[in-house]
């Protein structure tokens, strides 16, 4: 059973094609368009519009790759510390050079990589080596003097103007990052700054995905835009001088709205004259609300990554990873919606599964209970129990492509000798003190198996059907967990709670 679609994507394509098409030619055939959110991958939308393609964005990119050309961002703080993208589980700097082989693939130009605040940090210096050395256009811009208050002293050679400039060519740049706090605004205004000292008469956008600023304020799927970003603190707001320009209530965020005054007058002092923009909603390219096809679908999806949010939240408040005040921002938008966490379908299952394997000899391991319920796409859910053999992640996903495949739960499908083949590798080869096998090792064990086993075949033809499932877990997942399911494709929430009691785990 397919999910039910409530988000038309080749609307979108085409009224969003035309829209950035309007603005290129109303800033003289050169737009530099700062794109927010995540240009590939964009799993939040997904999730919140079920039918909308994450990659949507590239695929817009594609149809205009004739006039376009791109510039990624990085900020060199991020570089330093690491900062990881989380739904791939990767840094950012290895989120650029993923960026740059996906655009590649689109046949879209990448004019360069910029590392914004930029102060000569290890970190950042070794990157951009190691960029330079396969051939890629590195530029850095700097913290720029005067931010936010001193206009004449950031429109100058001291602030702008101490930045790189990248001459481009096509009449549409495409400015993005990894993630928030990036300097992708900051690039544009740069560029814009010095093409107009060399006389060309550039101009700026925004491309927006959230919040969506024709629907109500507090629509769930703004909702849940705010709750991805708590982290930062922002909030969903009417725009007022949207409002006050044009008697019409629009939806903006309070960076956007706060900024405005100030980017208005840079534009303004960059290019000597009155700025076409009377609100931040002007700025922005957004088309996304008018591509979709069934509210009510929307709302319930968005409710549910509310929930999503909360429980991941939670678990990266035990890990040091957010304060508690992120939680708490996720707990009040749920109660605003009169949400629980047992309101994810996989929740409840996920925890009884644990209870009653306590009741089962087998399964557990030195006392120690775990659940886990994946939820298919004809609303079946399925569980598991960890055991001294499997994961409970493996347990619920082998459970799953045999209810998939018709295969009765009494016929194993799993052979021992090749599991305890994979434990003896684990443990006498490569020294790992865990037997039980966690997801990526179930799947290894389970492909062994397929290549003698025509059930085990055509129960791994279930696998391609999980992109997209939901599944719960009642403690954190391991590496192998992690990794098994992100590559599958389901959305995980855990409880915070570890697999162990051991500081070090794998």
């Amino acid at each position: 059973m397919q999910e039910k679609k409530i988000f038309d994507n080749e609307r979108y394509l085409k009224e969003q094609a035309a829209e950035i098409t309007k603005r290129i030619n109303r800033f003289n055939n050169k737009l530099y368009l700062e794109f927010g959110g995540k240009l590939l991958f964009d799993y939040h939308a997904e999730r919140v519009l079920p039918g909308y393609d994450p990659n949507i964005k590239i695929r817009l990119l594609h149809e205009l790759r004739d006039q376009a050309e791109v510039l990624i961002c990085i900020y060199a703080g991020d570089i330093e510390r690491k900062k990881i993208r989380a739904d791939f589980g990767i840094t950012y700097e290895t989120d650029i050079l993923k960026i740059i082989d996906d655009l590649k693939s689109w046949e879209i130009s990448v004019r360069g990589v910029i590392i914004t605040r930029f102060e000569n940090q290890p970190a950042a210096i070794i990157f951009k080596n190691k960029l330079e050395r396969r051939n890629i256009n590195v530029y850095t811009h700097y913290y720029t003097k005067g931010y936010p208050t001193d206009v004449g002293l950031i429109v100058s050679k001291e602030g702008y103007g101490a930045n790189d400039y990248i001459k481009t060519e096509k009449p549409l740049v495409v400015v993005t990052g990894p993630g928030p706090g990036s300097g992708k605004m900051a690039t544009c205004l740069s560029q814009l700054y010095h093409d107009h000292r060399h006389g060309i008469q550039s101009g700026y956008a925004k491309f927006e995905t959230f919040p969506v600023w024709n629907i109500p304020l507090k629509h769930p799927v703004n909702a849940a835009y705010e709750a991805a970003t708590a982290d930062l603190g922002d909030i969903n707001m009417i725009d007022p001088f949207h409002l006050e320009a044009y008697n019409t209530k629009s939806v903006n965020y309070n960076r956007d709205v706060d900024i405005f005054p100030v980017l208005k007058r840079i534009l303004e002092k960059i290019t000597g004259n009155e700025s076409c923009y009377l609100s931040p909603t002007d700025m922005g390219v957004n088309r996304v609300g008018f591509a979709i096809t069934d509210d009510k679908g929307a709302r319930m999806a968005a409710k549910q990554e509310l929930i999503r949010r909360y429980l991941r939240y939670r678990c990266e408040y035990i890990l040091g990873l957010t304060d508690k005040e992120t939680v708490q921002r996720s707990e009040l938008l749920m109660k605003e919606f009169d949400l629980t966490q047992e309101d994810r379908a996989v929740v409840l299952p996920a925890r009884q599964a644990a209870q009653e394997a306590q009741n089962d000899p087998r399964l557990g391991i030195n006392g120690v209970f775990f659940g886990a319920a994946i939820e298919l796409k004809d609303k079946t859910i399925i569980t598991g129990s960890n055991s001294p053999r499997m994961h409970a992640a493996s347990s619920a996903i082998v459970r799953a492509i045999k209810h998939l495949a018709g295969i009765p739960n009494k016929i194993n499908i799993m052979p021992a000798n090749i599991c305890d083949s994979v434990t003896r590798m684990k443990t006498e080869v490569l020294g790992e003190k865990s037997l039980s096998l966690d997801l990526q090792e179930t799947l290894i064990a389970l492909a062994i198996s397929a290549t003698g086993n025509h059930a085990v075949q055509l129960a791994m033809e279930g696998l391609k059907s999980f992109r997209g499932c939901e599944m719960h877990m009642t403690h954190m997942p391991s590496r192998g967990d992690e990794e098994g399911l992100r590559r599958l494709g389901v959305n995980l929430t855990t409880d915070p709670v570890f697999a162990s009691k051991n500081l070090y785990t794998l």
